[in-house]
Order: C-alpha cells, then sequence, then structure tokens
C-alpha cells in the first residue's frame, strides 16, 4: 500500500503563488505515476498535473505555464508549485499516486484547501 500526506495549502490572494507538497510512504517501489487533482465546490474532481515514474509530465490546459510538478526525495515526494494563481484555481487539491503493475490502485491524500482571494 502507498500512503500520502500533503502540505501547503493555505490562502494567497490573485497573482501570487503557493507550493504543494506531497509525500508518499508504503510500496513507493511500485508507484507509477504520482499526480494532483482538485475539486471545486459543485464541480467534478479534475486532474491539475501528473508526474510518471520516468518524469513525463502532464497538465491540465487551464494551468499550462503556470504550475510546474516535480519530484524529489529519491522519487517519494512529489511538489506542485502554482505560480499566478487565479480565484478560479481555488479547491481542495488531492495528491494522487498510481501504484502496483498488473491491477494498478489509486492511493489518495486527504486533501489541503487552496483559496485564491484578495
Amino acid at each position: 500500500q502507498v500512503h500520502l500526506v500533503e502540505s501547503g495549502g493555505g490562502l494567497v490572494q490573485p497573482g501570487g503563488s503557493l507550493r504543494l507538497s506531497c509525500a508518499a510512504s508504503g510500496s513507493i517501489s511500485d508507484i507509477n505515476a504520482m499526480g494532483w487533482y482538485r475539486q471545486a465546490p459543485g464541480k467534478q474532481r479534475e486532474l491539475v498535473a501528473a508526474i510518471t515514474r520516468y518524469d513525463s509530465t502532464n497538465y491540465a490546459d487551464s494551468v499550462k505555464g503556470r504550475f510546474t510538478i516535480s519530484r524529489a526525495n529519491a522519487k517519494n515526494t512529489v511538489h506542485l508549485q502554482m505560480n499566478s494563481l487565479k480565484p478560479e484555481d481555488t479547491a481542495v487539491y488531492y495528491c494522487n499516486a498510481e501504484y502496483g503493475s498488473s491491477f494498478p490502485l489509486d492511493a489518495w491524500g486527504q486533501g489541503t484547501l487552496v483559496t485564491v482571494s484578495s
């Protein structure tokens, strides 16, 4: 199993920056990819950014050029650097890890709230 712990959410003004972190523990060698999803009130959860074990990245169109996902600490920590934040980025952000080979499973963090408001 994989356990995820997120940190770094909070309140920021429009145009500001925040950095989210997600630390994985457990069967980290089985992790295929990690990513960040977000869910705004009344909306479905959506993919924000993801990074594979080979450091290939993928971003939602709405955050391209503003957000950067990266891995560190022997690949068991993922960061999401968020710049030029907009009010529409307000949401609960969830860390996700896909792990396993034959039948991949998903692990989720508890979520961290990001509020972009003046």
